[in-house]
């Protein structure tokens, strides 16, 4: 976020590009999803990369932060750009994000359930995904609900 503030303080409003990673954390089928404070709305774990960070260590940082979860592997599920990953928020900021998503079925560590950015946190069966859905995951989280393959990187 240091990042992200500093060159707010440049191009004030103007849109910024951004590189997010997520988890698509799956158990027994089921994806864990968060409820967010700042949008109301559910999305998988996951935040904006900090300059010097690599995308799994992105990944795995922010996972942490918001669920006191550690992922113990990750595989890439897919890199998402384009007209749905543009945001202007609420102040006036205007974001453009490239979204590198990982999926991970191992993972450690207690939940915890409210934190600064999220409310609750649930895992959702595929039939029984809540309405409110961040509209610039809905997507990857199709996708995931969808069967999509997970690519094979030699």
């Amino acid at each position: 976020m240091k990042y992200i503030k500093e060159m707010r303080k440049h191009i004030g409003h103007e849109t910024l590009l951004t590189v997010g990673c997520g988890v698509i954390i799956e158990d027994n089928g089921m994806i864990l999803l968060q409820h967010r404070t700042d949008e109301d709305n559910w999305c998988i774990p996951g935040g904006m990369m900090e300059v010097g960070e690599t995308f799994e260590e992105t990944a795995k940082r922010e996972v942490y932060e918001e669920t006191g979860l550690n992922v113990t592997s990750l595989d890439l599920f897919g890199i998402y750009s384009g007209e749905q990953c543009f945001v202007r928020y609420p102040n006036g900021d205007k974001v453009f994000s490239v979204q590198v998503i990982f999926i991970s079925k191992k993972y450690k560590g207690k939940l915890k359930q409210v934190d600064v950015e999220s409310r609750d946190h649930k895992f959702f069966r595929k039939t029984d995904l809540p309405v409110h859905i961040n509209p610039r995951q809905i997507l990857f989280i199709l996708d995931w609900v969808n069967g999509k393959e997970i690519p094979i990187i030699n």
